[in-house]
């Protein structure tokens, strides 16, 4: 069996120590979340009408690229197909095939953002009017603010359209709106619908410095934070550059890549421009679990893990092409108060070298700074900047004398090797039911002859953990607990018989009407609650009368007839002296087509279920039953009154039958019940019924379960 289908991983949980708050777990239970709704408002970008003057200013803040790539339509169920493989322990991708990420030179081929300079951070606002005021010309109205954040509607209604003679001031401040607009719908994209904070204005106050953040580096950390947000399982919405996270997976991965109606004459940058206008493939019927399925057969072949070694490099800007070297730097990304850990060492594959076993990952807690407005958060991460600064200094290196196969190995162990259930649950929990009730059955028919006391009180609970189990199961077999012969155990116990309903019909009570004639309370006491006995194994003792069982089975499904003829039956003495004196056995009487030849046997019933009023109608019990005839009762009967009942061997005379009432009322005796025809073949067993010791309680106490045939 493929170890996959009961335990997923990890098996060594120190790298994903947060599995159980992870989206994959509630999926491996059978909760689905269906696909992420996905925030990136770049739908009305094209709206906007830019100057000559206004797309320069633009290039100075460094996107330039950016405002060139299209709306692409995103791919909601393979987005959330890949939300489920992300990690936030490691900030990678778990595939079948090793860790994957989406670096920083990703980042700069996609998108052409700069992935060096400043990091983007400054001071907070929880309020809009001030900083708009200032870097804007004119403060939003209050339906359009909330807190520190504007409505990108407000920004496209007031500023989307620039005047071809505006003064310089009034220039700079519609294109200070464009850049917070371009940002809000794509690399800084929230969940609170279609708002922006107001926080970048102030670094598009000159467009020069602008130019020098490094705002690939801070897209890159928004996005793994939404990432490691969406992956929890109690979230159903993702936000970030959801395009730049779609277009890496159509680069690198052979899944729900989309074919191009016509391969590109020559490359664009930025590459993402490749994925853009009509495309053609199939597309519909393609949800979350088709995608998760795919991940989690992952196969070598279907991963690129160098996408852009055949891209024309000489399309790359030169400014750009000269800090890719960013990419393999083990460094920490910032974007305000979002700090996220880069570790190009846990994908080297990605760069063209052989895998390492990585480094553990100090578990760190992501903290939400600048609660307050006017904080200016470089003061509250001076750990974070200080390692953004070092960047340079830790460049990851190759080693060549890596084994790939060590470090698979090492992996298979520590990540969570298939999102969705090989088996369904549905099979899963078919499959446990079947191996449970195997289980029960094994434990039944042990042979206790010989074992000890504690091999004993082992069967017994095995067999009971087994029937618990199984008690609310609809067909499960459930097993009425009789006192067994246990004296060495010194103990005297008594099972609850438990009877579960079978199907969806009711149970009977003891004062339920019967089918036919109205049954009545010597009949009560007698029969008790019906239960279905799907199989009866009637077995012969060896050649000894331990008591005598005399069984009266009514014909023709009416268990009634034979007490409504008080003429031919005059007080049933001897029935009602056993039966006053069995406490919780069930004790009938048989009369065949030959009363004179009545064999004594003893058996153990298994009820299967509650049913017995169907069983009641039974042919095989019944067959027998169709013969009797009033004389053959009477004969019988009388037999008993007149305390002449022959037997092949002696007769019994009054005391004998008090002698064997009182071995019937033995609690170390089993309880005995004969259903039998004249064809039926008695079978020779001896099997003890171990007691279940967490449901015991005196049977004398249970009229109603007493079984009837």
């Amino acid at each position: 069996m493929d170890p996959c289908t009961t335990n997923p991983g990890p098996i060594d949980p120190l790298v994903l120590y947060d599995q159980e708050k992870h989206v994959s777990s509630a999926v491996w239970d059978g909760q689905e979340r269906g696909a992420l709704r996905c925030h990136e408002h770049t739908s009305k970008l094209g709206e906007w009408r830019l100057t000559p003057e206004q797309i320069e200013l633009v290039e100075r803040a460094g996107f330039g690229y950016l405002r060139k790539i299209p709306a692409i339509s995103l791919d909601n169920p393979l987005i959330s197909a890949l939300v489920e493989r992300w990690r936030k322990e490691t900030n990678t991708f778990h595939f079948t095939v090793g860790e994957m990420t989406v670096t920083l030179q990703d980042v700069a081929y996609l998108l052409g953002l700069a992935i060096d300079g400043k990091p983007v951070i400054g001071v907070t606002h929880t309020t809009c009017n001030l900083v708009c005021e200032r870097y804007l010309g004119r403060a939003p109205d209050s339906n359009y603010a909330s807190g520190g954040m504007v409505k990108l509607s407000w920004l496209k209604e007031f500023f989307s359209q620039c005047p071809d003679d505006a003064p310089i001031e009034e220039i700079e401040c519609h294109t200070r709106a464009y850049l917070l607009y371009l940002v809000g719908s794509t690399i800084f994209s929230t969940t609170t619908g279609n708002k922006v904070p107001v926080m970048y204005l102030p670094l598009f106050e000159d467009f020069e410095e602008a130019g020098k953040y490094a705002w690939g580096a801070a897209a890159l950390a928004f996005l793994y934070r939404a990432l490691g947000n969406a992956s929890v399982k109690s979230q159903s919405t993702i936000c970030g550059c959801l395009t730049l996270l779609q277009c890496w997976s159509y680069y690198h991965l052979n899944i729900g890549r989309p074919k191009l109606n016509r391969d590109p004459v020559h490359h664009h940058f930025p590459f993402v421009l490749r994925w853009k206008g009509k495309q053609s493939g199939p597309t519909t019927n393609r949800d979350v679990v088709f995608y998760r399925k795919a991940l989690d057969s992952l196969k070598p072949t279907d991963v690129e893990w160098l996408p852009y070694k055949y891209m024309d490099s000489t399309v790359i800007p030169e400014d750009i092409r000269n800090t890719l070297f960013l990419g393999r730097s083990k460094t920490m990304l910032i974007c305000f108060d979002k700090a996220e850990r880069h570790l190009p060492n846990r994908c080297l594959r990605q760069y063209g070298m052989p895998q390492p076993i990585p480094e553990n990952v100090s578990q760190w807690v992501r903290k939400s700074r600048g609660v307050d407005g006017g904080v200016d958060l470089s003061g509250k991460m001076e750990s974070e900047l200080s390692e953004w600064g070092d960047r340079h200094l830790n460049i990851v290196e190759s080693d060549d004398e890596v084994d790939e196969n060590e470090y698979m190995q090492w992996y298979l162990r520590i990540t969570r090797k298939v999102v969705g259930r090989p088996i369904s649950l549905s099979s899963e929990f078919q499959r446990t039911i079947s191996g449970l009730r195997e289980i029960s059955y094994l434990a039944e028919t042990f042979s206790m002859k010989g074992l000890d006391p504690e091999q004993f009180d082992s069967i017994s609970r095995i067999m009971c953990i087994a029937q618990e189990c199984l008690k609310d199961q609809v067909g499960s077999p459930v097993v009425a607990s009789s006192p067994p012969a246990a004296s060495e155990l010194g103990k005297r116990t008594r099972g609850k018989e438990r009877v579960r309903r079978k199907g969806s019909g009711k149970r009977r009570r003891s004062n339920d009407t019967m089918e036919g004639n109205a049954a009545s309370e010597d009949e009560s006491q007698f029969c008790g609650a019906f239960v279905e006995v799907d199989q009866l194994h009637l077995r012969q003792a060896e050649g000894e009368v331990d008591h005598l069982p005399l069984c009266i089975t009514a014909g023709d499904g009416d268990p009634a007839q034979l007490y409504d003829e008080p003429d031919k039956v005059e007080n049933m003495q001897l029935r009602d002296s056993i039966t006053n004196e069995v406490d919780g056995s069930h004790i009938s009487h048989v009369a065949g087509e030959n009363d004179q030849q009545m064999v004594e046997v003893e058996m153990e019933i298994v009820p299967q279920s509650s049913q017995f009023c169907d069983a009641t109608n039974d042919s095989e019990v019944n067959n027998a039953a169709n013969e009797l005839n009033h004389s053959a009762i009477s004969d019988a009967t009388n037999g008993v009154n007149d305390k002449q009942v022959p037997l092949e061997t002696d007769n019994i005379n009054e005391s004998q039958i008090h002698d064997i009432a009182d071995k019937v009322n033995d609690p170390q005796l089993p309880a005995v019940t004969i259903v039998n025809d004249q064809q039926a073949k008695i079978e020779e067993e001896d099997i003890i019924q171990p007691p279940c010791l967490e449901n015991t309680e005196d049977l004398g106490d249970q009229g109603d379960n007493s079984v009837a045939a």
